[in-house]
C-alpha cells in the first residue's frame, strides 16, 4: 500500500476512521493497517478519535504528489482536464436538480422527476468513465475512482437516493469531488485558479 494513497486518501477525507479509510481505498485491511501504523509512527498521520493528516504529512504528500506528476504526460493531464470540466458543469447542474425543485427543496415525492435526473446521471456517468480511464493512463492509483462512481451508481440504481449526494458516504458526490480535487492536483491548479479560468 502505497504512502501517496493513503496520505491522499486522508487528506480528501479531513478526518476518516480506519475502517471507512479501509473501504474508500478498497484496498486489503491489513496492508492499510500497516501503512497507517507505519504514517503515524513517523508523524505523517495523527491517530486520535479519527486518523488526519499532520502538517509533516501534507510537506511529504506535495512532495510525492509533485513527483508523481513529473512522470506523467502533462499535455495529457491536461486534455483530461479540460474534457472533466465539461462534464462537470453537466454534473454540478444535475446535483443542483436532484436537491432543488420549482425553486423548493426536491421532497423527492415527485418518482417521475427523480428519475430524469439519474437518467442524466447514467448520460454523465458514460462521459466520465473514459475520462477517469485517460486519467489512470497517466496516474494509475485514479483508476479506483472508476470502481467508486460505479458502486456509488449501483446503489443509486438500487433505489438508495442518498448515494448521489450524501456528504458523509462515498456518494457520488462525494467520489466526484475527490476526482476533481485530484486533477486540479494532476494539472497543477487550486480550486480558486480553476474558478476565475
Amino acid at each position: 500500500m502505497s504512502e501517496l494513497t493513503v496520505l491522499q486518501a486522508v487528506r480528501l477525507k479531513g478526518r476518516i476512521s480506519l475502517a471507512d479509510l479501509t473501504a474508500t481505498l478498497g484496498e486489503d485491511a491489513a496492508d492499510v493497517a500497516r501503512t497507517v501504523e507505519q504514517l503515524t509512527r513517523s508523524g505523517l498521520l495523527v491517530d486520535g478519535a479519527a486518523l488526519r493528516i499532520s502538517p509533516d504529512g501534507r510537506a511529504r504528500l506535495a512532495k510525492l504528489l509533485s513527483r508523481e506528476r513529473a512522470r506523467a504526460d502533462a499535455a495529457a493531464l491536461a486534455a483530461v482536464y479540460a474534457d472533466f470540466r465539461r462534464v462537470n458543469a453537466e454534473f454540478m447542474a444535475l446535483v443542483t436538480d436532484w436537491q432543488v425543485k420549482d425553486g423548493r427543496p426536491n421532497t423527492h415525492e415527485d418518482h417521475s422527476y427523480d428519475a430524469a435526473v439519474l437518467a442524466k446521471l447514467d448520460r454523465v456517468h458514460r462521459q466520465v468513465m473514459p475520462i477517469v480511464a485517460a486519467a489512470a493512463s497517466q496516474l494509475p492509483r485514479l483508476s479506483r475512482y472508476a470502481v467508486k462512481l460505479q458502486l456509488a451508481l449501483n446503489k443509486l440504481q438500487a433505489g438508495e437516493r442518498g448515494w448521489l449526494s450524501q456528504p458523509i458516504i462515498d456518494s457520488y458526490h462525494t467520489v466526484w469531488f475527490e476526482l476533481h480535487e485530484e486533477l486540479l492536483l494532476a494539472v497543477g491548479l487550486t480550486r480558486d485558479d480553476a474558478e476565475a479560468r
